[in-house]
Parts: structure tokens; sequence; C-alpha cells
């Protein structure tokens, strides 16, 4: 599909009024949306299963990573390595952003070398990390400024939803756009959806980091209590989850609670960043959630014990440890 060839104007969101557009900047580049020159910058562990996604869908993906040895995977899927963010970007007809936090989003776009001063006008910018809001509505507006396209697109569904291209994407920014990055978020995604203007994916995501919290610690909070009992676990998990509390919190992350395994598929350090957006954002709009600030707590409990770079399934270990049944 061809880019959407309409003036460079911000998005009537949020971030305030339309501006007129641009004048002085270079006619914006048509591509062929099927099949792009893609620069993606995060390999992490949701970032390189993307990346190598969208190389075996028959793009061309160029990928960054602050540690080098993390571009294998792409590399090996066909992909390139490059050895800067201006390298990944100067030809780019796609820019995807994979990082952890709302600084490391802003480096790569604001930073000396970053995307801003050297990607093409035109480039569509996609985020795919969890920041804040309001980050997101002051980044995109800089990326217009410099005549380049915008969607927040943070993700859901773990890593094994990066692995399996099972994503579940929500999208703010402009419309066209979102059917201009169609053949992208269908490369690594299951459920994607257009939910609104600019920051509105970062919202809906905050909005879904607070359940799925919520649930994990309910689901840790029903181990340890099965466990006392000296209930047969893996029964008890599965009786439950085929009545009204299943859910698929319960089957992705029951057998980390049955094994006491933790290995990160997503970090308690990252939901616990992820919850103080959550609670930030609710106090700003006067909205209250006292179940969110409460398992922020415990989420923070756990990043001070130790914990930040076990799962977050790893809240067991909190329920455990105010239980006086912690092992190690």
């Amino acid at each position: 599909m061809a880019a959407d060839r309409r003036a460079l104007t911000p998005s009537a969101d949020r971030s305030g009024p339309a501006r007129p557009a641009p004048t002085d900047l270079p006619a914006r580049k048509e591509h062929d949306m099927t099949k792009q020159s893609i620069a993606f910058i995060g390999l992490g562990i949701m970032g390189s299963p993307m990346a190598v996604h969208l190389q075996d869908a028959g793009h061309q993906v160029a990928g960054y990573n602050r540690s080098p040895e993390k571009t294998a995977p792409l590399v090996a899927a066909g992909g390139t390595a490059a050895g800067s963010i201006a390298d990944a970007v100067k030809s780019a007809d796609v820019v995807a952003i994979m990082v952890p936090d709302s600084p490391d989003v802003e480096q790569v776009l604001t930073g000396e070398g970053g995307v801003l001063d050297n990607a093409q006008p035109g480039t569509l910018v996609i985020d795919f990390s969890s920041i804040r809001p309001d980050v997101t509505v002051r980044l995109a507006e800089a990326a217009r400024e410099r005549g380049l396209r915008y969607l927040d697109a943070p993700v859901s569904g773990g890593e094994a939803g990066a692995k399996n291209a099972a994503l579940s994407i929500m999208v703010g920014g402009e419309a066209a756009d979102f059917e201009a990055a169609r053949p992208v978020f269908d490369a690594v995604g299951k459920t994607v959806v257009h939910v609104g203007p600019t920051g509105s994916g970062q919202t809906v995501k905050a909005a879904n980091q607070l359940i799925v919290a919520a649930n994990i610690q309910a689901l840790a909070e029903a181990v340890a209590f099965l466990e006392a009992y000296g209930v047969d676990l893996p029964s008890a998990l599965e009786v439950l989850g085929g009545g009204l509390a299943g859910s698929k919190v319960l089957d992705q992350k029951k057998q980390n609670m049955i094994d006491k395994s933790f290995t990160p598929g997503f970090r308690i350090a990252l939901h616990h960043k992820d919850l103080g957006i959550v609670t930030a954002a609710a106090r700003e709009q006067g909205v209250v959630v006292p179940l969110g600030a409460l398992v922020a707590q415990l989420m923070g409990s756990a990043l001070a014990n130790g914990d930040g770079d076990l799962d977050h399934s790893g809240l067991l270990r909190g329920v455990e440890r105010l239980s006086g049944r912690l092992d190690s």
C-alpha cells in the first residue's frame, strides 16, 4: 500500500490543535508497504523475534542493539546488523523501536546520532515500547516537525507472543499511518487494533499492565493458599482454568509457579515501571486505582528484595515471603 501523501500535519489529538504543515520539508517518499526496508532498534527478549518475523515476511531488516551480539538471530535469518542507529535508519522506510523505558525511547529518537537527525522525511516511526503517554505525545510532535510519521504501538503477549507472532498490538496515531503500517503489524501480531490518536496506544497498554499484574498477584495468592493445604497443585490449577477463574495469565504462568521457575519472559523490573505509569497517569486524571496502587507496591517490594530480573510470575515469591514460606 502506498504511503499517505497528505500534508504532514499532526493529529488533532491530546497533543494540541493541528498546526500548518511545514513548507520547507522535502517531498515525502513513496513506499511499497508490503515489502520495505525496516530499521529495528532494540533486539532484546521481545525485539529480536519480532525483527526476525519481519525479515521472514520479506522485508529487509537492519537491526541495532547496544549489545551487538544480540543481532545474531536477525543476521542468521538474512537481516543485517547496523553499527549505529544512524546507519540503521538513514535509508529505512520504517523505523521500529522496542526498548525498555521512556528515557530509552527519547535517547533513540532525539539523542546524538538518533532517529530524528538521520531518518528521511516521510519515514514511518513505530514505537513498540511501553512508555508514558505524555512522553509519546511529545516525541510524536517532535517527529512530525522533522517530517516523520509516528505511531505508538505497544504490545502485549510477552516472549511467547513475540516468538509466535501472536502479539496483541494497541496502536495510537493517524488512521492513515495505521493502515500503511498493516504489513508490519501483521508480521508480528495477531490482534492489531487502532485505539485512537497519539498516546492512546500507551494508555491502553497501561490498562493492560494493570489487569495483568492484578491477575498474576491473584494467581500467586491462590497458589500459595493451595500449597499450604497440600492440594495437588497441577490438578487444582487445571480445574480452575476450566471455570470462571480461567484466564490467559493462568494458562501462561501456572507452570512457572508450579515449577518455581521464573526465567524472564517479562521482567518484574519492567512491570514495576509500567505500574508506575498507571498510577501516575491515573492520578493526573483524578481516577482512583486502589488495586493498582497495591499491586504496584507489591511489585516494588519484589524489586527491592532482588527479584527484579525474574519473570513477573515471580510475584509468587512475594506472597511466600510475606507468609514465611519462602525457601530461598
